[in-house]
């Protein structure tokens, strides 16, 4: 059920990709691979691409604070970018915000 049709909340829609890798790619990612998360929670691959469940997983813990507003002077405002944990591989992401949607509360709880 919707309280309004405008919505109650703003959340940012994020694309996570592939900044730099400095090491070898033992996960098959190349530079410029991404994902998009929208509509909060839904995770969107490019046809026929994947992305590494690691590194998916150093990344994940953050993308739900940056899909919000953040404090002024919040370190992870000013941060954008987050390594995957294979000290072989150091792969390096992007976190960019790609649009503001307007979303209601109660469709997500």
């Amino acid at each position: 059920m919707t309280d309004s049709p405008d919505g109650d909340m703003e959340i940012y829609d994020l694309r996570v990709s592939v900044d730099r890798i400095e090491g070898r790619s033992v996960c098959g990612m190349a530079i410029g691979d991404s994902f998009d998360l929208v509509n909060s929670a839904h995770l969107k691959l490019p046809d026929g691409k994947h992305f590494c469940v690691y590194a998916l997983a150093a990344v994940l813990p953050f993308l739900a604070a940056k899909q919000r507003d953040l404090a002024a002077g919040d370190w992870l405002d000013q941060d954008s970018l987050f390594a995957c944990p294979d000290p072989e591989e150091r792969l390096v992401m992007k976190v960019e915000r790609t649009c503001r949607r307007r979303m209601n509360s109660a469709d997500l709880t």
